[in-house]
């Protein structure tokens, strides 16, 4: 077989690799532990129709840079990911910038551990992956996903779920680049360019450097996102046996207004186009009698529905180390520090406060004029962001020891270490009702909103310390003429939290459905002599609330993992893994605090954990290559996360004891030189074990035994054909279906199943190294569907339980097309 043919759909599911190189990982140590995981043929083939044979005895589906190159330019990896089997992902928009919602298996992005060249990405705080931030995709040299398990050094305390890694492409050794300029639908604008270096100086040193700027209108209503990215990476070649020394920086920009969650009645009501108000009003909007209406608000800027304070900025950036050395012919160390920096406002929320609040009077009990009017008789609207500024310091490193050809040792060490600053301070608005300053009055950004004794007006002010010590071990070898591979390995995170809540909260006991940051109260007023259980009141008021305090948490678990792969000879072979999974309480949770002995104590909320079972095939032949798995997935403490945009902040359920089984399968088909067909099919059965006791009064439960975890649906397929009309032209058709969810823990509201397509045109022009012109059109058929969702315990009433939810919807972006110009030099 030619390269060509073993290479022919390298835009298929999964890319195309020939060369001397690892598999797919996360780490460097994972890369060099798995450099020969992969099956190679006597002419040299691991791939046919873009599928990778593994030996390694886990559910693992990926995809290269030669997919990546065919989607729309822009789009964050998450979308480029969502034909893999196992994997659904919803975008918010056709281009990606407004992030997404991940599952895997059933798992939401914050179970699933991201990494990126060994980096974790998961937030310190509350685990949530952020799919606008990912590396801009002309970078990518491969991504793949571990379905339902870890790698044994995993840089994490939440993955329960699985992981998703993705490594930067290497600088070449020859001078060149890559430059494309894209136009489309909702004034998209976007260019990038990359230039590699070669090789330079007398150690052959090579490095790139890459910058990325695009900006378009939301798909509907006012507003619009744009997006700045900055990379470059400088690599060393150390002797000739693989060592080298790297070093990476990343930089990414984005300022963003969202776009508006729907209900269901709302979406009957006024159709998909309903967004937020392009002019500062109070709106009320009654779905029932499908009417709306506006009015001038009595306090100026403290209008509700505008898209101006819906805003979504974030400034994240990373520096990343990576090193490979061998201390003897048979041992190798590999080292992967790296520093993370993020700033990002968590949901944009307004403020009205009286010049006279006793908050402004603080200590010295002095009213203060805030609007500058020259009187204290108003009552002042202000911009209050949730503002997370998180300083991250991790490191990964393996030893990695080759006994002989058969067998092999592995041990590695991760240490991570996150400052997460979480605070919300006001900031003014304009004479429109905007924001000064997207970042609120954080200090270096807005205008702080002083008090008459000289602090400053803040939603929430906490600090908290997210630290990590794991230490992991894992055995290799291999038997019987070295067809059966056994891995026996085992993971142990040391996972310590330390709080520190600098204002005022109630006790979360004596409240009923309270989320942690409804009931905040930050102030510097003095108050009331504490009560005999050490809680205290404030003025006349009689709502009692826990004093400022302080605690540290931690958890830790030891988790076994072992699996076996077995050669049954003529391109077959099966696999068996067993994974345990641990899932450390998010920081929010821990913030709901209750007073035990007269102090705050943050919540008493216990982690998760999984047992996963994978039984699986193998098949790879000059033509065909296609996998299969049965998997099982037995929970404890099973948490449900979804995001709220209005109250920018992340409601969390544990819906308790969940078990999940299911089925994957993809496969690629060579049928000509020039056409290649691929798909994948999966299914998952998840079920709640028992009902939830809903507070202590008699009959208040929630009936959740033999409902399905929401957001997830039971079927989806997913296929593409890559179809080489002449050697110039090239089309691909891809499409997603994507079944029934269910949006409420009570299985009481769905979302219906739907389909989409989308289109790949190229045409290859005689230019340079490799020039052509794409046309993409993603969501061919107009599709109109509900994409990602926030869910909620319960639509309907529920007898014997106070209050119903609202799930909301972002819908699915309409048809889509975009003109791409790429030229590689």
């Amino acid at each position: 077989m030619t390269k060509k043919l073993a290479c022919l759909a390298s835009t298929a599911l999964v890319g195309c690799l020939l060369s001397a190189t690892a598999a797919m990982a996360q780490s460097t140590g994972s890369q060099a532990n798995e450099v020969d995981s992969v099956v190679v043929t006597a002419t040299g083939q691991r791939a046919v129709a873009g599928q990778i044979v593994e030996t390694l005895p886990k559910s693992r589906a990926s995809v290269d840079a030669a997919f990546l190159a065919t989607q729309s330019t822009g789009q964050n990896v998450f979308q480029s990911l969502n034909l893999l089997p196992g994997v659904s992902f919803t975008n918010n928009d056709p281009y990606g910038s407004s992030g997404g919602n991940l599952r895997l298996r059933g798992f939401d992005g914050a179970r699933v551990s991201v990494t990126f060249d060994g980096v974790p990405l998961n937030d310190t705080g509350n685990y949530a992956v952020y799919p606008n931030q990912q590396l801009d995709a002309e970078l990518i040299d491969r991504a793949s996903v571990n379905l339902g398990t870890t790698d044994v050094d995993s840089p994490t305390a939440s993955a329960t779920g699985g992981t998703i890694n993705y490594i930067t492409r290497k600088p070449s050794h020859e001078f060149g680049g890559i430059a494309d300029a894209s136009i489309g639908d909702d004034n998209y604008r976007r260019g990038f360019l990359m230039l590699d270096t070669g090789d330079i100086g007398p150690l052959g040193t090579r490095a790139f450097v890459a910058g990325s700027w695009q900006k378009y209108d939301k798909w509907k209503g006012p507003g619009s996102l744009e997006k700045k990215q900055v990379n470059a990476r400088i690599m060393q070649d150390i002797g000739d046996r693989g060592d080298f020394v790297s070093l990476a920086v990343n930089y990414n920009e984005n300022r963003n207004n969202n776009i508006r969650q729907l209900s269901l009645a709302e979406f009957n009501a006024f159709g998909k186009n309903l967004d937020y108000t392009a002019t500062c009003t109070n709106r009320v909007i009654n779905a029932g009698t499908r009417t709306i209406t506006e009015t001038a608000p009595a306090v100026p800027g403290n209008c509700t529905d505008y898209y101006g304070r819906q805003v979504n900025p974030s400034n994240t950036g990373s520096v990343r180390g990576s090193a490979l050395f061998h201390l003897t012919d048979n041992v190798r160390l590999t080292i992967d520090p790296s520093f993370q920096y993020t700033l990002a406002d968590g949901g944009s929320q307004l403020a009205t406060v009286a010049e006279t609040d006793a908050r402004v009077r603080g200590t010295n009990g002095a009213a203060k004029d805030l609007n500058g009017d020259g009187d204290t008789a108003d009552t002042v609207a202000f911009f209050a962001p949730s503002v997370t500024n998180t300083r991250r310091y991790t490191v990964t490193s393996s030893l990695i020891w080759d006994l002989n050809e058969d067998h092999r040792i592995r041990v590695a060490y991760t240490g991570d270490y996150g400052r997460h600053r979480q605070t919300g301070e006001y900031t003014t608005l304009d004479a429109d009702g905007n924001p000064t300053n997207v970042f609120g009055g954080k200090e270096g950004h807005g205008a702080k909103v002083l008090t008459s004794d000289g602090s400053f007006l803040r939603a929430r002010d906490r600090f908290s310390i997210a630290q990590l010590n794991q230490a992991a071990a894992e055995y290799r070898g291999k038997f019987m003429d070295s067809r059966l591979t056994v891995n026996l390995g085992v993971r142990a995170p040391f996972f310590k939290r330390e709080l520190n809540n600098y204002c005022y909260t109630q006790n979360a006991s004596t409240l009923t459905g309270v989320v942690s940051g409804f009931t905040v109260l930050c102030t510097t007023q003095v108050p009331n002599a504490a009560a005999a259980d050490g809680s205290v009141t404030f003025g006349t008021s009689a709502t009692k609330y826990i004093k400022p305090w302080s605690a540290t948490v931690k958890y830790d678990k030891v988790l076994p993992n072992a699996g076996a792969t077995y050669d049954l000879g003529g391109g077959s072979t099966v696999y068996v893994s067993y994974a345990e999974g641990f899932s450390s309480p998010r920081t929010d949770n821990l913030y709901t605090a209750t007073l035990v002995n007269g102090v705050g104590s943050p919540a008493d909320t216990r982690p998760e954990t999984t047992k996963t079972y994978d039984l699986g095939y193998r098949f790879s032949s000059p033509t065909i290559m296609a996998t299969a798995a049965l998997w099982k997935t037995d929970y404890q403490n099973r948490i449900v996360q979804s995001y709220d945009p209005d109250l920018g902040i992340s409601i969390d359920r544990n819906v308790g004891a969940v078990k999940a089984w299911g089925f994957d399968t993809q496969a690629a088909w060579a049928l000509e030189e020039y056409l290649t067909v691929t798909g994948s099919f999966s299914y998952n059965n998840s079920e709640i074990q028992d009902d939830l006791i809903n507070g202590a009064a008699a009959g208040n439960v929630i009936p959740l035994s033999g409902k399905q975890i929401v957001e997830t649906p039971k079927y989806t397929f997913g296929g593409r054909v890559d179809w080489d009309v002449t050697d110039a032209f090239h089309v691909g058709v891809q499409g997603k279906y994507t079944g029934n969810r269910f949006s409420t823990d009570v299985n009481d509201e769905v979302a219906p199943h739907y389909t989409v397509w989308d289109l790949s045109l190229e045409y290859d022009l005689p230019f340079a190294k490799k020039t052509y012109a794409q046309l993409n059109v993603n969501n061919l058929f107009n599709e109109t569907y509900f994409g990602s969702i926030s869910s909620r315990t319960n639509a309907l009433p529920i007898a014997g339980v106070t209050g119903t939810g609202v799930p909301t919807y972002y819908i699915g972006s309409p048809r889509t097309v975009q003109f791409t110009l790429r030229t590689e030099f």
